[in-house]
Formats: C-alpha cells, structure tokens, sequence
C-alpha cells in the first residue's frame, strides 16, 4: 500500500522457486491466521460508502487488500494506519467522500473482488473511472457485471469487448431500479451490485437467471455485512433481492480470521498426523471455510472446537475419499483435491466449474500439476476425479494463484522435493504464508501462535 511501509512481496520473501519443506514427524501445532480477505473487502466498499467514518479492526494486509484501498484512495476515500488490535498489522480507518472523485485509474491487479465490486462504485464518481488489472486476469468474467451495471445507468465505455479494461463514465450517481443478472460464472456479480445498492437512486431489485449460482455463502457475507450497517436485503426467493436505498452506517467492524486460508494448516494434521490448531475460529460464520468442519470430519479427521480454537488431529483410518459438491465452497477445492490425493479410495469433486474462471483455471492447473509429480486425476465437465497414487518430487507451477501455491506446499509435506515456482503468489491473501508454514513444523504447540503475535508487534 503506497505510503503504508507495507510490501507485500518482501513479507511472502520474495517471489521465487521454494522447496517445499517436509514434515519430520506428527504436527502438534497452533495457528493464528490473518483476517478474511473477504470480509475485509467487502467493509471497505461499505465504509466507503458509509455516511461517516469506519474502522476496521484485525483486517487483512494483502496483496488483494493493497488493491481495494488504493482503488478506493484514487476514488478520494480517505484512507489510514492506525493503531489497535489488528493480529498481523493495523487497524484501517476509513473516512467516505461524496460523491466519489473520477478522472483516476484503478488498476485491480489480480484481485476479483477489486474488479467486481469497484465496478459497481464507478457510477458514483464524477469523471471518468478507468477500471483495468493486470495481464494475467483481463481474462476474468466481466461480461455479466458489464451488462447489469449499464442496466441500472452506469455509462460504461469498454470498446465492445465485455471485458477489463474499461471506463466508467461516472456521473455522481447511479439510478438503480429491477434487473436481472446470469451470475453463473462468479457470485461476486451479485455482491458488487449488493454492496452499491443502497447508494443507487431508487435502490435495487436484482434477480439471478442462471441454472445455477456457485459461492452461495459469499452473498450470505455480503447481506450480513449490509445488515449489520442498517441495510436490511429482502430475500423474497430464491435468487432475488431487494435492497432499499438509505444511509449505510460508519461503524467498527472487527475482521474474522480467513477460514479458507486456514484450510492447508488443518488439512496438514490429516496428511502428516497429529494435530493443528487454529485460534479465533468464530462460532458462526458466513465464509465458505466454516464448511470444513463438516468436510474434514467426512473425509477422517477428528474435528473439535474448544476455547475459540479449531482443532484438527488425524483419524487412525487414514484420509477417506469422498464425493463432494464444493459448488457453496469453491475456494476450498485446491486443498481438498490434495488431501484426496492421498485418500484410501478415489474422490470426486463437482460442483466447480466456476473455478476455471478465477486466477488461473484451477481444475486444469490442479490436474495437471498432479499429474506431473506421478499421480492420476481427470478434469471432469464441472469437477475432478482423484484416484490416488504414490507421487514423487518436482515442479509445481502457482499458475500466479495463490492457492494453487498453497497447494504445493501441503503436497510438499509428505513428498519429498517438490518445488513451488512462486510461493510469493501467497501474498495475495496471505502474506505471511511460508513463514507462518515453517513455524507450524517447528512449533511445540504454541510457537506459531507466538510467531504470528511477533509478527504483529513487528
């Protein structure tokens, strides 16, 4: 983030190849991990939006994270560091401006949420918004957000491309009314017209048309987090909401742990032994990763909650193999595809289609990477299919995603020499990634827990 201090590459160490370490015996780890990337971008669209000033509390300090405030500072949010309990950096203070500023660039980097929800913000500026990422995700589904944003008044210029980059001919404000939007291909079409809708003029009556709409808790997130600022969304069935316009509320909001980023830690008691525990686990949740207590427990493991803790030791079976519609929980995917690759039985995953769609197509990379260290799997029209098999070293390709990095490096634990390409890719949700993975290996029970509150305190 400009002038913040905060590099998201020098925390991940560097962009570059990593070996990936292995697990010399049973894990008896704990874990702190940083806030949702989710939740954190989404509070500051909403504070941004917000009728006074917000902070926002143990927020993430990402890769993705960098690129919402600094699209929102071009847009003339202020936008600040300040001291609080922030677990891996400061808290944000967030103090709105209307109507937004325009003649200004928001380059989204590789970050979704950037590029879906500013999107929807662009009409509120005065002058024009160009609205572009980087080169490795200009191939990100644009084309629905387009058209639904140009139904509700948005003066959108992209060249007849339906794709970034484009303009947003902003005019101070965005008319709104009933549309409808096929948001098949990512359910943050939905939250970015959500989070905008009480700032349209009339508000918003939005109606999904798809056969299907993947990431369901997500949208769950968005309408917890308009609520809990007085916007109330009316639910009136399946794939439709209303949402009236009013102020959205400044407030604190404290920041959840990203339980999808928790998931290698967890995955990794399961495939080495023993046990990890991760620390301020919420009772209730809307993240997709909530759903791993659940997935865990199916596939073999011994999943408890105890303290704020979740704790997840392996089962004496083995790791099962399962047949799991992920379509609620996408992001998960990754993770489990490389505990099914060590299962008892083969697994199918479906429901995921949507996947080929984000950084990078993750079930190509995921197939195709596997199969390069020796294993057997097969891309399937909206899943994969696992069959296990003894696996050795070599490359593993990020694809410039961080989860496919991740990925790589639970495999890494229990195969020797496998090579991560870019394990600097992790920045983008979670830069303290390779050090937070060598504390859960050394730790005694309680060093990574310790290491993760240096961190902060540094």
């Amino acid at each position: 983030m400009t002038g913040s201090g905060y590099s998201p590459s020098a925390a991940s160490g560097g962009r570059g190849p990593w070996r990936a370490p292995v697990a010399a015996g049973p894990l008896h780890a704990t874990v702190t991990v940083p806030g949702s990337k989710s939740l954190t971008n989404r509070e500051l669209i909403l504070a941004a939006l917000a009728d006074g000033p917000s902070r926002l509390i143990s927020p993430l300090h990402s890769d993705d994270s960098a690129r919402m405030i600094e699209a929102l500072k071009a847009l003339g949010v202020g936008i600040t560091l300040g001291p609080g309990a922030g677990r891996f950096g400061d808290d944000i203070i967030v103090t709105p401006v209307w109507p937004l500023h325009g003649d200004t660039v928001v380059d989204c980097g590789q970050a979704g949420t950037v590029m879906r929800f500013v999107a929807g913000l662009g009409g509120f500026a005065r002058g024009d918004v160009t609205i572009t990422a980087h080169e490795s995700a200009l191939h990100r589904p644009m084309g629905a957000m387009i058209t639904a944003l140009r139904d509700v008044g948005v003066d959108i210029d992209d060249g007849g491309r339906w794709a970034l980059p484009f303009i947003v001919r902003g005019h101070g404000h965005t008319r709104g009314g009933e549309v409808t939007i096929d948001a098949s291909a990512s359910s943050q079409f939905v939250s970015g017209l959500l989070l905008a809708a009480p700032r349209f003029d009339v508000g918003l009556h939005l109606h999904h048309s798809g056969a299907r709409l993947p990431s369901i808790p997500h949208i769950d997130m968005t309408v917890e987090a308009l609520a809990h600022r007085g916007v109330h969304v009316e639910r009136p069935a399946q794939g439709e909401w209303i949402v009236p316009a009013g102020p959205v509320r400044g407030k604190d909001v404290a920041i959840e742990p990203d339980l999808s980023n928790a998931a290698p830690f967890l995955a990794a008691a399961m495939l080495v032994g023993g046990s990890v525990s991760v620390t301020g686990w919420p009772a209730h949740s809307t993240q997709p990763g909530a759903m791993l207590t659940d997935i865990l427990s199916l596939m073999g493991a011994r999943v408890q909650r105890r303290g704020g803790a979740l704790t997840v030791t392996a089962g004496a079976a083995g790791i099962q193999g399962v047949d799991l519609d992920l379509s609620a929980a996408g992001e998960l995917t990754p993770t489990i595809f490389a505990l099914a690759a060590f299962a008892e039985t083969p697994s199918t995953l479906h429901g995921i289609g949507h996947i080929r769609g984000h950084e990078t197509d993750r079930i190509a990379a995921l197939v195709g990477e596997l199969r390069g260290l020796g294993g057997e799997a097969d891309e399937l029209p909206d899943g994969i299919r696992i069959v296990p098999r003894p696996l050795h070293g070599g490359a593993w390709h990020a694809h410039h995603d961080h989860r496919m990095a991740t990925t790589g490096a639970l495999i890494g634990l229990v195969v020797p020499g496998v090579e991560v390409d870019d394990i600097g890719t992790t920045a983008k949700t979670m830069p303290e990634f390779p050090e937070l993975w060598q504390a859960m290996l050394d730790d005694d029970g309680s060093a990574a827990g310790h290491h993760a509150e240096a961190m902060r305190a540094s």
